[in-house]
């Protein structure tokens, strides 16, 4: 029996490894898009080809159950969600570095412990507001505002993190009763759905192969870095997974290094150490409180 749990870990563990990797994977390539490319335009060929994707794979096995939702309204919202935190999000690509926007993301379990406070009724403690006070001290050090090295972008990003935050809890509430192929599948159809009328007003056709391609990556790496997330969860627990997430920070890091050139100053690298070591600390606390609401508070990858 521990043998079995201790495997089950190992796979969940490996599963959320290759979800980092996916979602680093799909900024990356989203980054090199929008540098050519309108962003609305490879935002909705992002869930074009993740929704063509899910069908041929899911579609076979799972038929008509794929696409029946049980709460067509909350899975509605979640697409429109999805749909406009990915256009902040490639938006903001536009201008800043990978780190930047990775770091950013990452401080959505900051977010989400205020929200559950707010919104839940949780009592958060004096040792946790002093990790939110000093996650948000490190969020002002990559940020910088009021000085040269700042950029409005960045406003894009920390838009984003925001919206994640609502995203992760209602995604949690849908998670209880739709299946991960389902869910992930619904927001790709939703936010291609409307998008659509944006992307024919602001569209371009790509000029090579290699941005076709490149789209075609986006689609498959997205699509299935939902899916590992969805799939990790069944087999270790949010307390297990939770530590390993950030390492997408450091495959965006490298992807930005390798791709673009691009090598984070102190101050990002210096901000992003602070917005994650107390995103560890909230999990944490939150893993060794209550199991039950750290399950609640914990935050899965930043979607693309």
């Amino acid at each position: 029996m521990l043998q079995s749990s201790a495997r089950h870990r190992r796979i969940g563990i490996g599963l959320v490894t290759l979800t980092t990797l996916c979602f680093a994977m799909l900024d990356t390539a989203a980054k090199w898009l929008v540098l050519a490319l309108p962003v609305l335009q490879v935002v909705w060929l992002r869930f074009l080809t993740h929704s063509l994707f899910s069908l041929l794979i899911f579609g076979p096995s799972m038929g008509l159950k794929l696409v029946r939702w049980h709460y067509p309204r909350l899975q509605l919202l979640r697409g429109m969600m999805l749909a406009t935190m990915t256009g902040l999000n490639f938006w903001a690509l536009q201008y800043l570095q990978l780190a930047e926007t990775g770091a950013m993301q990452f401080s959505v379990p900051i977010l989400i412990a205020i929200l559950s406070g707010w919104l839940l009724g949780e009592r958060l403690d004096t040792r946790r507001w002093l990790a939110i006070a000093t996650g948000f001290v490190g969020v002002l050090i990559i940020i910088r505002p009021g000085t040269q090295a700042f950029h409005p972008a960045i406003l894009l990003s920390a838009g984003n993190a925001i919206l994640y935050a609502f995203f992760n809890m209602l995604t949690r509430r849908l998670a209880e009763h739709e299946h991960p192929a389902t869910m992930q599948l619904a927001s790709a159809m939703v936010a291609t759905l409307v998008l659509t009328p944006f992307a024919m007003w602001t569209w371009q056709t790509p000029s090579n192969g290699w941005q076709w391609l490149i789209l075609a990556i986006t689609g498959l790496s997205g699509g299935a870095g939902h899916y590992f997330a969805a799939q990790a969860h069944r087999f270790a627990s949010a307390s297990v997974l939770g530590p390993f997430l950030y390492q997408q920070i450091l495959y965006m890091t490298l992807g930005g290094w390798l791709v673009f050139g691009q090598v984070p100053d102190q101050a990002v690298l210096l901000g992003a150490s602070v917005v994650v070591s107390s995103g560890l600390y909230l999990l944490w606390r939150e893993f060794s409180a209550s199991p039950a609401v750290a399950a609640a508070s914990s935050a899965a990858p930043p979607p693309g």
